[in-house]
């Protein structure tokens, strides 16, 4: 933390803070960010303190900005879901699912059940690499660092199955309008297989380290609290709501890509602080794997990609030997698709909670506009709420069980 530079102060944030305090004492403000190791990003946050305690916090976000929302509306329909990839690097399968699903409900195309399937299984493998990073790196805030490198074990595992299929690690775009990119290769099924079956363990390895840990539990419980109400009404989404008590799930609510034909639990809690957050995510990488193993013993045969010859490209075979697939090729790979005109919005339960492309089409190739609502944005406007009032030693504690990342903000 470093001395405020007042050129650079946000409108509205007072930094001419006079008033004395008893004992002959100042308030401070204080510049947290936007490099501080905590944010796990580029976020820069205000402090105005009273001694030890926040009297005021403000977030001022915008360094990270990359017009990903702005840039979808000079590609093809097709070619955006390479910028979802790089919104939220921890879950880019679930911002590759809620970006094709508007798309495809304009069009108004059949995806196969393997296809949504598939999407299923590696969403909630995503989910699971995301919660990993972030128990991780939260433990590691906290001071406990055995479980960081146990976690990256496990994200190093899903990270191999999906340079397996896709050839890629991070930047995948797996998920595409119409289905999946590619079907599985051979041999992939039993590595999923082999990850599933040791996760349950690893997971009591996490959880075990954490809950005999006096410094962790400490630091979490009763740490960060705010109620349902505040939450609700800011529009706080995702473990942060479940874990003050609200039963609520897109994959339950409002069932998207075959969800609702898959048996689970949506793990709630009412405490609301630190702890029952690590409590709410901890219990849904398990969650995530009793779905992942479902997809594996159900998959169904069967095509992965629609059959709509204008819109999804033709197998390498029927190129080669038939003149109308080699035509659609051509003009889908240099012109894109044209998507009827409309508006759709799908909304997705992402490791963070939810995320949506509200999509819209003038009847072109190219999106007229593609509008993002961001779990992590929506979730950081809680953040002056959770500091003020509370001891600032508790702000990297109540920081990190927010779990945002910048890209999903600043898009």
């Amino acid at each position: 933390m470093n001395e405020i530079d007042e050129t650079t102060v946000p409108a509205g944030f007072d930094t001419q803070v006079t008033e004395k305090l008893p004992g002959g004492g100042r308030r401070m403000v204080l510049n947290m960010g936007p490099q501080h190791p905590s944010t796990h990003g580029v976020l820069r946050i205000l402090l105005e303190l009273d001694g030890e305690i926040i009297q005021k916090a403000e977030p001022d976000i915008g360094f990270l900005h990359t017009g990903i929302e702005k840039q979808a509306e000079t590609l093809t329909w097709q070619q955006v879901v390479t910028l979802t990839d790089r919104m939220d690097y921890l879950s880019n399968m679930a911002n590759n699912l809620a970006y094709v699903l508007p798309v495809e409900k304009l069009l108004g195309i059949e995806i196969p059940a393997k296809a949504q399937w598939l999407r299923v299984l590696l969403t909630e493998l995503s989910r699971i690499n995301s919660h990993a990073v972030w128990l991780g790196t939260h433990a590691l805030d906290l001071g406990a660092m055995t479980v960081f490198f146990y976690c990256f074990r496990e994200r190093e595992d899903i990270l191999r199955l999906f340079e397996m299929f896709s050839g890629q690690r991070l930047m995948t775009s797996y998920i595409r309008i119409g289905g999946v990119a590619l079907e599985p290769p051979r041999g992939w099924e039993k590595a999923v297989g082999r990850f599933l079956d040791g996760l349950s363990e690893k997971i009591d390895e996490y959880e075990n380290l954490l809950n005999t840990n006096p410094i962790f539990l400490q630091r979490t419980q009763k740490v960060g609290y705010l109620s349902l109400e505040k939450l609700l009404d800011i529009g706080v989404t995702g473990p942060m709501i479940r874990a003050a008590g609200l039963n609520w799930d897109i994959r339950k609510s409002e069932p998207y890509s075959s969800y609702e034909k898959f048996d689970f639990d949506v793990p709630v809690y009412n405490e609301s602080d630190v702890y029952s957050r690590f409590r709410v995510r901890l219990e849904e990488m398990r969650q995530s794997a009793r779905i992942c193993k479902q997809a594996m013993d159900g998959m169904p045969d069967g095509a992965w990609k629609a059959d709509a010859p204008k819109v999804v490209l033709p197998d390498r075979e029927k190129m080669k030997t038939q003149m109308e697939a080699l035509i659609y090729h051509f003009k889908i790979v240099t012109e894109g698709f044209r998507v009827p005109a409309g508006e759709a919005y799908v909304p997705v339960e992402s490791p963070r909670g939810e995320i949506g492309f509200y999509a819209v089409s003038d009847g072109t190739s190219k999106p007229y506009r593609v509008f993002m609502r961001t779990p992590s944005f929506g979730n950081l406007q809680c953040l002056s709420a959770l500091f003020e009032g509370k001891l600032i030693s508790d702000s990297i504690a109540a920081l990190g069980s927010m779990d945002f990342v910048l890209g999903d903000v600043d898009r």
